[in-house]
């Protein structure tokens, strides 16, 4: 496994937290003492870290509350009409709470009921993708966690690894709305930082090794946000860039991993158990979703990541990186 360094990075304003206080021990007793079994439908979008880790969270958070429950764990292999087959499911079933894991899993789930219940996460923004009426109000079935991550702050990791870069390609899913959503915010940051930014758009995973090949030579650096095609694919996208010496800033931890270069990332499984801790809400204190803001993961927390294996491949010095 490539070699990372993590550090603290500083900062400002931020939501969700797993922390245990007071009203989250009175919710746990509350839980230990219902002797109910719920059912509980899980659809994750696509198997790679980011989303592993938020199903992992988020039974760790149901674990946690002493509840009774039988979880339906299920993946759509990055298949947009599965996780309608999957959606479908579980509304047959009855299930008491849906957990959905990214965007498409989400829309899906939606798509099926207005009555169930639905806890997302691993979504950039869900009132811009039709999930919610909005974030701080969704007023309807749907709530959970958002994964905004730090693009601008990305960007400007960007310019401090590579401060002579002018030029940068940023790949993404065209199918995803929060790809599309974090690929306006990276190319407002780049035009604020001076820098020029082109799309290099795939349809499916089929598409990602002539996509990058195509981006050789006509950009300086790759920005990838947090697209769970490209994430998914990542290996396939390092293979090619750190051949030709052409660095990847990624969106999230699980693809610096895999080969990217630097990150600023938030915790997947930390916003799994943030929405874990909202579904016990819901199953046991009968809180309501549409009242429920979408959580986001305090910016205090987020940690500088770097894969050193690739800056050696690169031949990039990052020693001299520092947060302020």
């Amino acid at each position: 496994m490539a070699a990372a360094m993590a550090v603290m990075a500083a900062g400002c304003g931020s939501s969700a937290s797993s922390d245990t206080t007071a009203a989250d021990t009175t919710a746990a007793d509350t839980a230990a003492a219902d002797t109910t079994t719920y059912k509980i439908g899980v659809l994750q979008y696509v198997q790679h870290e980011a989303l592993d880790k938020c199903s992992e969270g988020f039974i760790e958070a149901l674990d946690a509350s002493g509840i009774s429950y039988e979880a339906d764990l299920q993946n759509a292999a990055g298949d947009t009409p599965t996780c309608t087959t999957i959606a479908q499911k579980f509304v047959n079933d009855g299930d008491d709470l849906i957990f959905a894991i990214a965007t498409p899993a989400a829309q899906a789930c939606a798509a099926e009921t207005e009555d169930i219940p639905i806890v997302l996460t691993a979504v950039t923004d869900p009132a811009g993708s039709g999930l919610v009426d909005t974030n701080e109000a969704p007023g309807g079935n749907v709530t959970g966690s958002s994964d905004l991550t730090p693009v601008a702050q990305q960007i400007e990791l960007l310019t401090q690894i590579l401060p002579d870069a002018k030029n940068v390609g940023i790949l993404y899913c065209s199918a995803e709305s929060n790809s599309e959503i974090q690929a306006q915010l990276a190319k407002d940051a780049c035009a604020a930082a001076g820098l020029t930014a082109v799309d290099y758009t795939v349809a499916t995973s089929n598409d990602i090794q002539t996509v990058v090949e195509s981006m050789v030579g006509n950009v300086d650096v790759i920005y990838a946000p947090t697209d769970n095609v490209i994430a998914a694919g990542m290996p396939t996208v390092a293979m090619i860039a750190n051949a030709n010496k052409l660095p990847t800033i990624v969106g999230e931890e699980g693809m610096c991993t895999s080969g990217g270069l630097a990150t600023y990332t938030i915790d997947y499984k930390e916003l799994g158990k943030v929405a874990g801790e909202m579904a016990v809400k819901i199953l046991t204190e009968g809180a309501s979703p549409a009242e429920m803001p979408i959580e986001y993961y305090p910016s205090d927390k987020l940690r500088l990541v770097v894969n050193e294996e690739t800056a050696n491949e690169l031949g990039i010095d990052v020693s001299g990186l520092s947060v302020e």
